[in-house]
């Protein structure tokens, strides 16, 4: 069975966007300095370039409903894989050209359906309230954190409210001079 990761950019004070996250500024302000560290292109070289090879390696994605709709879904798919929107509504009307989406409204049924999909890669996870919800449905397996030297002092947190506990394994740390990329397994 395949693995599900977490994987974000996040400032050290622990935001994954900035001050002013709207749909009109999605990201909100100086959002796109948690992303530097991709490089022109999202191509970066050295250590960071497995780091995103490893990453881009996913099988099926899933994500929250604000998290796609920021995006319009990535245009009806990623890298030609499944992606599963975790919302209590049903899709809008675009969603209906965009067969690789599937809208499910638990997180337990989104992952498993993402599972069974992603085969023998892993479930690319996004979004804060997404990841929250994993980790208190015992279902996320691994986080990986790009930890930026960056204070953003507000904006949208990753972690701001987690039901209990989390316990976390560091399983590897990358460093480079514009991240810190930290995999962390979740303990059970």
């Amino acid at each position: 069975m395949s693995r599900s990761v977490l994987s974000m950019s996040m400032s050290l004070d622990g935001y994954i966007a900035g001050p002013n996250d709207t749909p009109d500024n999605p990201g909100g302000d100086r959002f796109m300095r948690l992303h530097e560290w991709y490089g022109e292109d999202f191509h970066p070289q050295g250590p960071a370039r497995e780091v995103v090879d490893e990453e881009n390696a996913y099988g099926a994605i899933v994500a929250g409903r604000r998290t796609v709709e920021q995006v319009d879904h990535w245009g009806g798919e990623r890298n030609g894989v499944r992606i599963f929107v975790v919302s209590h509504r049903p899709p809008g009307p675009s969603v209906a050209n965009y067969p690789l989406v599937t809208y499910v409204t638990d997180i337990v049924s989104a992952m498993a359906q993402a599972k069974v999909a992603a085969g023998d890669r892993y479930v690319l996870v996004h979004g804060a309230y997404t990841a929250q919800r994993a980790l208190e449905a015992s279902v996320l397996d691994e986080v990986q954190i790009h930890l930026i030297p960056v204070l953003f002092g507000g904006g949208r947190r990753l972690f701001d409210v987690l039901p209990s506990r989390v316990e976390l394994e560091i399983v590897r740390v990358v460093d480079t001079p514009e991240a810190t990329h930290i995999r962390y397994r979740v303990r059970r």
